[in-house]
């Protein structure tokens, strides 16, 4: 899975993120009414997702290299937006016509593989399994080509009592 079939027309095809509904589209990871976050944008690539993103300076672990909190938070946003995609193409829905899913983690692994480069990221994402509420999304993440994360995230489409919810 370590390269999306074709980044041609990438930055022009939509984002999942800019069809979350205003109530639940907050997140620091790809919320786009987070001006302070990361503001990831995921996309369908073929059969899977992709996401570019490039860390800032202030996301280092040590000189050079990204700090794993990062990775996590990236591989981890870049899931739920792929089990929306995902969701929305098994249910013969597209990107676009509606507002779109919104997935929570009910489970995030991360293996991180190598150390990795205070660089641009590329994030490519598999459907393993999608199954009613529920979504399974493996993402690897390479920098320069080379992959130093894997993820396997268990994603939930989001209760209905947790869209504004206010504590």
């Amino acid at each position: 899975m370590s390269e999306s079939p074709s980044r041609v027309g990438l930055n022009v095809a939509p984002a999942i993120q800019d069809f979350y509904p205003d109530d639940v589209a907050h997140c620091y990871g790809c919320g786009k009414l987070n001006g302070d976050g990361h503001q990831i944008k995921t996309r369908l690539d073929g059969d899977h997702t992709v996401t570019d993103y490039t860390p800032e300076s202030y996301h280092t672990a040590v000189p050079g290299i990204a700090y794993g909190g990062l990775i996590a938070s990236i591989i981890d946003c870049h899931s739920t937006g792929s089990a929306a995609i995902f969701a929305m193409r098994a249910a013969g829905r597209r990107l676009g016509d509606e507002v779109s899913p919104r997935f929570v983690t009910a489970h995030l692994g991360v293996d991180y593989l190598a150390p990795t480069p205070l660089g641009p990221m590329h994030l490519v994402g598999a459907e393993v399994e999608t199954k009613g509420r529920k979504v399974i999304v493996d993402t690897e993440l390479s920098v320069g080509g080379k992959v130093t994360a894997k993820g396997h995230a268990v994603l939930i489409e989001m209760p209905e009592g947790l869209r504004g919810f206010t504590s």
